[in-house]
């Protein structure tokens, strides 16, 4: 069977793992054994928070519309209700955007839920 020599691809992987871990502090940005295991914890991290920001922002989405529903007299709950009901149909995020930019029209959509919640 004849040799197989990987100098080349050997030393291009190595390079490669080693790019990835630019900025990595003492022999993980600098010794490969130790950039290699770095940049693999590096990526399950990766992996697990592209997960997690999803629900750290729609976390603060809720507080920040609860906030702004309790300065009109709605909890979180009555007003995500009362929308419902109204037929309003925005989602978490826009809500939010409205009440920390743009008070006065989540003033309005606050009185659209608290309308359609006597209604109802």
């Amino acid at each position: 069977m004849s040799r197989v020599k990987r100098s080349l691809h050997a030393r291009k992987k190595r390079r490669a793992t080693l790019e990835l871990a630019r900025g990595y502090r003492g022999d993980a940005s600098r010794h490969y054994r130790a950039a290699k295991q770095a940049v693999l914890k590096a990526d399950q991290y990766r992996y697990r928070d592209r997960r997690n920001r999803k629900r750290d922002f729609r976390r603060l989405w809720i507080v920040r519309i609860n906030a702004a529903a309790r300065l009109h007299g709605l909890s979180y709950s009555e007003l995500m209700h009362g929308l419902h009901l109204a037929g309003v149909q925005l989602d978490r995020k826009i809500l939010a955007d409205l009440a920390v930019h743009d008070a006065d029209t989540f003033r309005r959509f606050a009185d659209r839920a608290r309308e359609a919640l006597a209604a109802g």
